[in-house]
């Protein structure tokens, strides 16, 4: 996929929070916003979000989620895992929009195609508790993180739990590429805020996490 000649000067806006984390501002047009919520609510209707529980308590999280891809993350009182299939439906997961492919091919700096995109869907007063991306054999490969409807406050820190952190906001058509001394950095959403952005009529806050998984074949 080819950028508009305004694509390629938001790229110049790219702000590095910390050595591998890349925030790309408006990477997303507002036209492709469109397009990958249309894309997204086609692969609900192959994929319905569902609600993942914590591991151990069953404590269920306060966001839905869905994949794409040939692999999907899920978590229940068994723990965390990837799975090829939907956890309450046994269907395949759908494949991953073209739109987000594209923004992993251009942004990830990684030679082989994501294997799993998972969607999560936050609702006002839905949050991610401070966690790490580390259940993937390929740490070498970047995480790339896309950002739908309303803001989101997005805190990171460093690679320790515990450490100081920053937050920033993340807006509708927003990347995020963690890779490099980055790719392990602890990060969550502590809030997002409604009625920041006019993409769906129903509000709310989709980020798209693209992610390979398993070590590419020699």
């Amino acid at each position: 996929m080819s950028r508009t000649a305004g694509a390629l000067t938001l790229r110049s806006m790219a702000v590095t929070l910390a050595p591998g984390l890349i925030h790309h501002p408006g990477w997303l047009s507002r036209g492709e916003q469109e397009e990958l919520l249309a894309a997204l609510r086609e692969a609900a209707r192959v994929a319905p979000l569902f609600t993942p529980r914590m591991p151990r308590t069953g404590k269920p999280f306060s966001v839905r989620m869905t994949n794409c891809g040939a692999l999907g993350w899920v978590s229940d009182v068994e723990g965390y895992r990837y799975q090829t299939t939907h956890p309450e439906t046994g269907a395949a997961w759908p494949s991953i929009p073209a739109l987000a492919l594209a923004a992993w091919r251009e942004l990830s700096g990684y030679g082989h195609d994501p294997e799993a995109c998972l969607v999560n869907h936050y609702v006002a007063g839905a949050r991610m508790g401070l966690h790490q991306d580390r259940d993937e054999e390929a740490l070498d490969a970047s995480v790339v993180s896309l950002s739908l409807g309303d803001t989101g406050v997005f805190r990171f820190g460093g690679t320790q739990r515990g450490g100081p952190t920053r937050s920033i906001r993340l807006q509708s058509g927003d990347a995020l590429v963690f890779g490099g001394p980055a790719r392990l950095v602890y990060h969550g959403v502590d809030r997002i805020i409604a009625g920041t952005s006019t993409l769906s009529p129903h509000g709310g806050r989709i980020n798209l996490t693209l992610r390979r998984v398993t070590r590419p074949s020699p």
